[in-house]
């Protein structure tokens, strides 16, 4: 699979506000379930289905220590992703020039009918 599809794959893998809140905090550090249970406020199964759809996709893995199972992210790509999800733009892009709602210029391509 090409560079390009696998980022599809992960952006799509990724594009739910639990997972979005489970990788934020995964960016803190390695969190068990017991752990997420507490900030998710969602049932133990729920999140894990969250979890083994995320390791799937290989975004996260786990260690075991004891009875634990301990998540950490695997993607270097997540911490970029989450800052971006983070920012804060201030305006909008302006519209080009030839386009009718500012009504200046003409389309520079080709107009085909």
């Amino acid at each position: 699979m090409r560079a390009i599809e696998k980022r599809i794959e992960l952006l799509k893998a990724v594009a739910h506000p639990v997972r979005i809140r489970i990788l934020e905090e995964l960016t803190k550090g390695v969190k068990c379930v017991s752990d997420m249970e507490e900030f998710l406020e969602i049932s133990q199964p729920n999140i894990s289905q969250h979890l083994s759809l995320l390791r799937h996709y290989g975004v996260i893995d786990y260690y075991v220590d004891g009875r634990l199972r301990c998540y950490f992210l695997k993607d270097p790509i997540v911490p970029d992703l989450i800052e971006l999800l983070r920012k804060d733009y201030l305006k909008e892009l302006p519209a080009p020039a030839c386009c009718p709602v500012t009504k200046k210029g003409r389309y520079p391509g080709e107009r085909r009918r």
